[in-house]
């Protein structure tokens, strides 16, 4: 039975990961701080979901803990560990910069730790697309040079891939980094585009529209982002055998690697809106705004290395994504 550290369990990834692991038979162990960075209740009623399964365990952590971390470590051995567990948020990161370096630096920091210390296989981790900053080259490339971020949360992502590149290179644990697109679907995140906008639109309420509406998103429905770090979790990564003077970003000498994530396909911000008057039946009041410090107007994943490793391919569309999260808010809400 192969056994799985995931960290940020109470997540929105992170639960659905823990989920899909577990219909597959594997023992799952969970660690969530429970933050109060968004609600709560909702992060406790993704737990009660999957402690009702026997091969889940939890406990209430934070990985900035590193004795307390250490011991779970020490007493319980896992094959892999995939770390989920940050501080989320690219605006929020202009009001706190120290939650960022804190949780995504120092607590990474004692992932990394554990995981040389007690001999995990394989450690996969949440990077995210906020690092491209803004690349104008589109789609955004795991070959592209990701030196110039705009945001404290994309420099502490940036640096977690350099510090799991240390760790493969000088202990030879394999590390795996995933850049998350603008992941969205059932259980979501309440401070993202999806779950804001049709909480506004049904309540009547205006909603910020930044950029005056000029952004567009590469939006990844969280199945199609299982079905991708399911298989990478067993994949590996083997040092690179080209020569060290021709390096990619992307991999290395060391047992590393780097992955996008997206759905290989931008929408247009008005056209999202439009998606969810539709399924709403409700109209949308919109505020346009100026562009916000530290984000950026397009996203768009080249996903052709993880097709290329593990014959990855979205399937979900932004129509039936988006459909299928408003059905769940109704239902999560009553409404």
């Amino acid at each position: 039975m192969p056994t799985a550290c995931v960290t940020g369990a109470a997540g929105f990834i992170g639960y659905h990961l823990s989920r899909r692991l577990l219909s597959l038979g594997w023992a799952v162990t969970g660690i969530d701080n429970l933050n109060d960075y968004y609600d709560v209740g909702l992060k406790r009623d993704r737990l009660q979901q999957l402690s009702s399964i026997a091969l889940f365990k939890f406990h209430h952590l934070d990985i900035c803990d590193h004795i307390a971390l250490e011991g779970i470590y020490s007493r319980e051995q896992f094959d892999f560990t995939i770390h989920l567990a940050a501080q989320a948020g690219v605006r929020y990161s202009l009001e706190n910069p120290r939650a960022y370096t804190r949780s995504n630096i120092d607590g990474f920091l004692n992932i990394l730790e554990c995981c040389r210390s007690f001999g995990s296989k394989h450690l996969i981790y949440g990077s995210s697309s906020s690092v491209y900053g803004f690349n104008s080259k589109v789609p955004f490339s795991v070959r592209d040079s990701v030196d110039h971020p705009v945001s404290i949360y994309a420099a502490t992502k940036k640096a977690n891939e350099l510090m799991a590149h240390v760790y493969s290179h000088l202990y030879q644990l394999p590390t795996t980094g995933l850049r998350f697109f603008t992941v969205y679907g059932p259980w979501g995140r309440p401070d993202m585009a999806p779950f804001l906008f049709t909480k506004s639109i049904l309540e009547g309420t205006p909603l910020k529209v930044f950029n005056h509406g000029d952004l567009r998103r590469d939006y990844t429905f969280i199945d199609d982002v299982v079905d991708a770090v399911v298989p990478i979790i067993e994949t590996i990564p083997a040092p690179d055998s080209g020569e060290n003077s021709n390096l990619r970003p992307d991999r290395s000498w060391a047992p590393y690697r780097i992955y996008n994530i997206g759905n290989h396909q931008p929408v247009a911000l008005p056209y999202f809106i439009e998606l969810l008057e539709r399924y709403t039946g409700h109209k949308a009041i919109c505020l346009p705004m100026p562009m916000q410090p530290g984000d950026v107007p397009t996203t768009y994943a080249d996903v052709s290395e993880l097709e290329e490793t593990i014959g990855f391919g979205p399937r979900t569309s932004i129509e039936d994504g988006l459909r299928e999260f408003v059905v769940w808010y109704r239902e999560y809400y009553g409404l």
